[in-house]
């Protein structure tokens, strides 16, 4: 928003000597953001000059240029024409344009000289909007034959106040909750707050001098039958007409003058009206030649295919939740509401007679209109942050008085005000909340004179007070507003910058701890880790030799997939770890070791559908009850994949191909490192070889995930390297395994004694089984338990393995005789022999 200081005196006193710089510096302080200063930095000679003769001389580059002569008046101390090399194309002779002379300096301190180029002496430079600073158009000069006051310019007279160049604009950026701040009304409130400058509301007087309602007004139903969110398109509609206009009559210098500092091009003097008092006020109007109207105006909807020309002559097929102006004679649109609007009853030249439309349109209709349509106006842009209800016959008196005076019109006495102007909720405010918010301590009597002073009605009651917010802020809605409010008024440089204090110990939970360990540990252990995108399809979980029907079951599948592809979330991580492993192996990296941590989703029974809310609406707690139910299951797992060599050939000898025992070191890795006793049990689960994999569990049965080598069909469906490893562990059972802290054992500086078992059992015995069994019949003395050796031969027999155990005992009080631990020995062979039929060799 483009401020004219100028324009902004009118509303509040700004001192006299303050500059764009110091205003800008004071609206930063209630949190409006400087986006430029423009003018006051141009010096001269710039002054109108009336072009003569133009010689277009094409170029060896391709370019044509122009030579100019220029009529500059006395302007360059001879009174003779200035010849001016020009590269634009879109003025003639005859034409008025702005020169600057050698001598002058335009913005960004680019000084004129005269100078040679293209074969003649340039004295000067022909002048665009975007070189005086006043716009952004670059593609021609700027031609001064079409203004209004054409006729009263004569060359050589000076074009900085002509064009308004000695005179300040200050841009700010105005986010989507300070609406009321796309005005300079609403820039001067700010002001004032800022420095404390009086300002004065020129609603008031309008307000005052605006007449009632009455029967003799223009015909208006508002008939919106599809209200968004249950708000009604527009609450408020006011038309006021005023006749005998004299639509070719000069827009008045000063309001041109004004309307192109704040970045806007005069057009007529009916839409110069419109804009001027939106650019003022914040009021949106729009004026209809009344001599096209036919019958009541409605508003309402648009219907299923129904189509109208805008004003920027294109044909745009309307959406049934479009909110129209409409005549109910012709039954046709007359403009999209708040927008833009139609081609049919636009002013033209032959326009007399002219309804002016100020009314109030729903924000979240007129936003979702004009993103729709493509189609951002500077109307559009005030409705979707929040008009001011309360302004719009304000706003269209001024319109009509400023047509009465610089047009020749004569107003109607009929007034039209139709609707219901929606008013501001009350808001329940503890007094003490600006202060336990923002960490400063603000009085009970300062937060009661600050809202006060940005418009709030307060009711105090003690510590409490009831507060109801201004007309022009919409955005005030509950206590976290207001004590926002009080800290941006009361000053943003009162609030300290504290470092927060750390909380004790490490600030992890048990969960986060165990995260990071187990990252960690996988990292030393030469593992990379990655991240995959956790979407698949039915044709990962073939792959991976899943039950295609069964892994479908516990899948959820995604409402707006990335990829039709992949539209399934991953019930495994290996299914998406699999990519990596197959991106670094295609890139040529062949001994790889990869893992990843994340969720899965394990749905149990059939996917409900969570319940909808809409956007800015607190669901109810049975709502977030239902959501809450309808989410799935999301435990946290990791999972590893080894490929090529674990141990990497060199000088120092012939490397070493990952195989299943690197996967039971890495799972044994992990549980020894959070103090848990795990063991392995063979299996046969997917996507791992029936003969090669391994369930992981703890000693109390405690399921963690499987590791192995994967199954060669899997291997060659997915295109990785034969005999690859792989594991996934439960995350979330590692946590709540390890949740009790471990407890310190004594170190027995008494020594140990070794003595081996070998024991004879039948093939399908597992050796985990074997060894719980030891363990259990061994004792609190055994220390270790460590599997040596295993044979297959004529020895053993046929059908049977023979498992060579080293057991370690110590004591904590005394060294063990020779006797203790041969009984500690038999008591473990005979635990053994009961619970899986061995045979001590």
């Amino acid at each position: 928003m483009r401020i004219p200081v100028d324009w902004l005196r009118e509303y509040v006193e700004v001192p006299a000597d303050a500059r764009g710089l110091d205003i800008a510096a004071s609206l930063v302080q209630v949190g409006l953001e400087e986006e430029g200063l423009h003018g006051g930095d141009i010096t001269g000679p710039l002054v109108v000059g009336r072009v003569l003769t133009m010689e277009p001389e094409p170029q060896k580059n391709g370019k044509t240029i122009n030579w100019c002569t220029v009529d500059v008046g006395a302007a360059n101390g001879t009174g003779e024409p200035q010849g001016i090399v020009c590269g634009a194309h879109n003025f003639a002779p005859g034409d008025l344009v702005v020169c600057i002379l050698p001598g002058g300096v335009l913005p960004g301190g680019f000084a004129i000289s005269a100078r040679k180029t293209y074969g003649h002496v340039s004295s000067g430079m022909i002048c665009s909007v975007r070189e005086l600073g006043i716009g952004e158009d670059h593609d021609g000069i700027l031609v001064l034959t079409d203004r209004p006051d054409a006729a009263s310019l004569v060359p050589g007279q000076d074009a900085i106040p002509l064009l308004g160049l000695d005179r300040e604009t200050v841009e700010v950026n105005v986010t989507p909750d300070r609406g009321y701040c796309f005005s300079i009304r609403g820039v001067a409130r700010e002001y004032s707050h800022a420095t404390g400058a009086r300002f004065t509301d020129p609603v008031l007087a309008l307000a005052a001098a605006a007449p009632a309602a009455n029967g003799d007004g223009y015909a208006v139903e508002l008939a919106d039958d599809a209200p968004i969110r249950g708000r009604q398109g527009c609450s408020r509609y006011v038309a006021r007409i005023v006749r005998g206009i004299d639509v070719s009559a000069p827009t008045p210098a000063w309001m041109a003058a004004r309307l192109t500092e704040a970045g806007m091009r005069p057009i007529s003097l009916p839409v110069d009206v419109t804009n001027y008092v939106m650019l003022g006020l914040g009021q949106p109007l729009h004026a209809f030649d009344l001599a096209t109207l036919n019958g009541p105006i409605v508003v309402r909807r648009a219907r299923a295919g129904e189509s109208m020309t805008t004003l920027d002559d294109v044909t745009r097929t309307l959406d049934p939740t479009d909110l129209l102006i409409t005549d109910s004679g012709a039954d046709r649109a007359l403009a999209i509401a708040g927008i833009m609007g139609g081609a049919d009853t636009e002013i033209s030249s032959v326009t007399t007679d002219v309804l002016i439309e100020a009314a109030h349109f729903d924000a979240v209709s007129i936003a979702r209109s004009a993103r729709r349509h493509k189609l951002p106006s500077e109307a559009s842009r005030r409705f979707e942050r929040g008009v001011d209800p309360q302004l719009a016959a304000a706003a269209a008196q001024l319109a009509v008085d400023l047509l009465v005076e610089h047009g020749g019109g004569v107003a109607d006495a009929g007034v039209t005000d139709v609707g219901d102007p929606i008013t501001t909720a009350p808001i329940d405010l503890d007094l003490e909340l600006p202060s336990r918010l923002v960490g400063v301590d603000y009085s009970p009597d300062r937060v009661v004179a600050v809202l006060t002073e940005i418009g709030c009605t307060v009711q105090r009651d003690g510590e409490r007070a009831v507060v109801t917010p201004p007309s022009w802020r919409p955005d005030l809605r509950n206590q976290p507003d207001l004590a926002e409010e009080v800290a941006r008024i009361d000053g943003y440089a009162r609030i300290p910058s504290v470092l927060p204090s750390p909380p004790v110990g490490s600030g992890l939970t048990h969960g986060q701890r165990v995260r990071r360990l187990v990252a960690n540990l996988l990292a030393a252990q030469g593992y990379s880790e990655v991240w995959n995108a956790p979407f698949v399809g039915d044709d990962r979980h073939a792959a991976l030799g899943y039950d295609v029907s069964a892994a479908r079951a516990r899948t959820v599948r995604l409402a707006n997939p990335l990829s039709d592809e992949a539209p399934l979330l991953r019930i495994s991580l290996l299914s998406t770890l699999v990519d990596s492993l197959r991106r670094n192996i295609s890139r040529g990296f062949k001994d790889v070791a990869l893992f990843e941590t994340g969720l899965v989703l394990a749905l149990e029974g059939a996917q409900s559908q969570a319940p909808t809310e809409d956007v800015g609406v607190l669901p109810s707690a049975e709502v977030l009850s239902r959501i809450r139910d309808a989410v799935p299951p999301q435990p946290r797992h990791v999972a590893f994949l080894l490929a090529g060599d674990r141990d990497r050939s060199g000088v120092w000898g012939a490397g070493r191909p990952a195989d299943i025992w690197d996967a039971l070191e890495t799972a044994y890795g992990i549980t020894t490192a959070l103090g848990l006793t795990a063991r392995a049990v063979a299996d046969n689960a997917m996507p791992f070889h029936p003969g090669r994999c391994a369930r992981i569990e703890l000693t109390d049965g405690t399921f963690l995930g499987h590791v192995g080598e994967l199954h060669p069909k899997v291997v060659a469906a997915l295109g990785l390297p034969a005999r690859t490893i792989a594991g996934e562990l439960i995350v979330d059972a590692l946590i709540a395994a390890s949740g009790e802290p471990a407890k310190a054992v004594t170190l027995s500086g008494f020594p140990i004694a070794n003595t081996d078992v070998a024991l004879v059992v039948d093939e399908s015995v597992v050796a985990a089984d074997v060894e719980a069994a030891l363990r259990q019949g061994a004792g609190e003395l055994l220390e270790s338990l460590t599997l040596f050796d295993i044979y297959r031969g004529a020895q053993a027999g046929e059908g049977k393995k023979s498992l060579a155990y080293r057991l370690a005992f110590r004591a904590p009080d005394r060294t063990l005789t020779t006797d203790e631990v041969s009984a500690l020995r038999d008591r473990a062979v005979a635990a053994a022999a009961k619970a899986t039929g061995a045979i001590q060799r």
